[in-house]
């Protein structure tokens, strides 16, 4: 094998990483806008040009050979340091410009996001935004996106992580559900309210608040358990109960009074909340596209921008 034919399979290598990073055919397909079949001759050309197996295929799924395993190392290498050199590239662009890959939970992108990524695309007309509403954790090297907001007390390594405010949970009621009814002064005193929950797993139903070195957790119960965070909201506006909502998503709503907080002393401890963080991967020629992005985020979510 000729090593200077090396670039006429530069293509198949790279589809070949791919295939290996996103572990089967068709989910590399669907992030680069191409068709399974034409990405599995892309790497067949590759086998056969280097004369070795790189994959053991079965219908279930895709294993690395002991050769691929070694490709798919120096493949890596060779991808990053063709995506830096772009990167210099745009670094000397002036204007941003081009799309950038966002991704951030449901709650978070339509209260917390949705308007300054507005006011971003007002303000750069030469940038695209694609913005990944999921619940799920995003492999932001693995799916292609650029950026990733994610509710976490441990931002995960090998990442940037720009802090852009703390996200509690609120323990909320309305004024008409209250009236008439035992008050709450202590966590055990919900034992005694229909309560909202989440619903997710079978420890949503036990709420646990912590008070300097004090824990109590309290098994609740409810008429009505839902996953979302913006209707658990609505439902305590409609007086059906007590209910835990982030404190973002109540904002509006203890504002105008429609909600109370209940134990404003107490710190209800959940897996729903953390500091919500700007993620990123660490780079020395981060394109002006994603810069511009960060810093406005920054500006508009970040810890200079909290009241207070």
């Amino acid at each position: 094998m000729r090593t200077d034919y090396v670039l006429e399979v530069m293509h198949e290598l790279v589809a070949f990483v791919r295939v290996a990073e996103a572990g089967s055919f068709s989910a590399a397909a669907r992030q680069h806008g191409q068709t399974p079949s034409a990405v599995s001759r892309q790497v067949a050309r590759l086998e056969k040009f280097m004369g070795v197996a790189l994959l053991q295929r079965s219908t279930r799924q895709l294993r690395l050979t002991e050769a691929g395993l070694e490709v798919l190392e120096r493949g890596r290498e060779m991808v990053a340091a063709a995506q830096a050199t772009v990167r210099v590239a745009e670094g000397h662009v002036g204007e941003p410009r081009g799309r950038v890959r966002i991704s951030a939970p449901k709650a978070v992108a339509r209260q917390l996001l949705h308007q300054p990524l507005l006011d971003f695309l007002q303000r750069y007309p030469e940038v695209d935004l694609h913005l990944m509403v999921v619940d799920r954790p995003v492999d932001a090297l693995r799916e292609g996106v650029d950026l990733v907001v994610r509710l976490t007390d441990d931002p995960p390594p090998g990442m940037v992580a720009r802090a852009l405010m703390p996200v509690r949970q609120c323990v909320l009621a309305s004024p008409a559900y209250l009236a008439g009814r035992a008050p709450v002064h202590t966590p055990a005193d919900l034992i005694a309210h229909s309560c909202i929950a989440l619903g997710e797993q079978e420890r949503d139903n036990r709420w646990r608040f912590v008070q300097g070195d004090e824990v109590v957790e309290v098994a609740v119960g409810g008429r009505y358990t839902v996953n979302h965070s913006e209707m658990r909201l609505a439902a305590v506006e409609a007086g059906l109960g007590v209910g835990c909502v982030p404190d973002f998503v109540a904002r509006e709503a203890l504002a105008a009074g429609r909600v109370v907080r209940l134990l404003p002393d107490w710190v209800f401890d959940n897996a729903y909340q953390g500091t919500a963080y700007l993620l990123f991967p660490a780079s020395r020629h981060t394109p002006p596209k994603v810069r511009a992005l960060i810093d406005h985020l920054l500006a508009a979510l970040g810890p200079a921008a909290q009241p207070g």
